[in-house]
């Protein structure tokens, strides 16, 4: 192990285990310890943990998993989302925790907009009928609905709302949202946003075509 930290992953690949292509990194800095090895030889490893990296919510941590890790000081969890831990529980341990709330804003608001274009103007459908045999001719509107200058209702203006809104933008949308919370107007101003509208109680966001 030398003289790098303990790091306990569930496993390296497989459907919860730690992707390949992020070893190396994480090798950098800790000497990896899977749970199938922690089990086998707990008497000596559990000393050497000194963090918990989290992948698809796996190694499970409960109290358990926290009294027999004496020298644990950090849990990483790969996603934003963490309401499948018991963070009290853990505060208790001493523990503290660290996530990963703008990892992969950018990848999902780019993907939002791909289905909301993808719906809108029937791609998939026009794909199957492009690439279909037997189809010489097709009598359907395959241009689907105008995007562009439509109104786009966003329930959550966090930082995936918020990128889903700069990308609308660019369709000149007429921009709706519902939040806990009122966007800074400085905020919406440098996002270019300055026309974005908090909607009020009713979810469905006013008449829009797009939510």
């Amino acid at each position: 192990i030398g003289d790098l930290p303990g790091l306990l992953v569930n496993e390296i690949g497989g459907m919860h285990g730690v992707l390949h292509s992020h070893t190396e990194f994480l090798k950098r800095h800790f000497y990896l310890i899977t749970m199938k090895e922690l089990l086998e030889d707990r008497k000596y490893l559990r000393d050497k943990v000194q963090a918990i990296y989290l992948w698809w919510h796996k190694p499970v941590v409960d109290r358990e998993l926290l009294q027999s890790l004496p020298n644990l000081k950090v849990i990483a969890n790969s996603g934003v989302g963490m309401d499948h831990l018991d963070l009290k529980l853990i505060a208790g341990f001493g523990v503290k925790m660290a996530n990963a709330p703008h990892a992969v804003s950018n990848s999902t608001a780019d993907t939002g907009m791909a289905l909301l274009l993808a719906s809108a103007r029937r791609i998939i459908e026009g794909c199957r009928v492009a690439v279909a045999p037997n189809v010489e001719y097709c009598e359907a509107d395959l241009l689907g609905v105008e995007v562009t200058r439509a109104t786009l209702g966003i329930i959550g203006m966090g930082s995936i709302g918020y990128k889903i809104a700069l990308r609308a933008r660019a369709f000149e949308m007429n921009i709706l949202y519902h939040n806990r919370t009122r966007r800074s107007p400085c905020v919406a101003m440098a996002g270019g946003l300055g026309k974005a509208q908090q909607a009020g109680g009713d979810p469905r966001l006013g008449s829009g075509p797009c939510a």
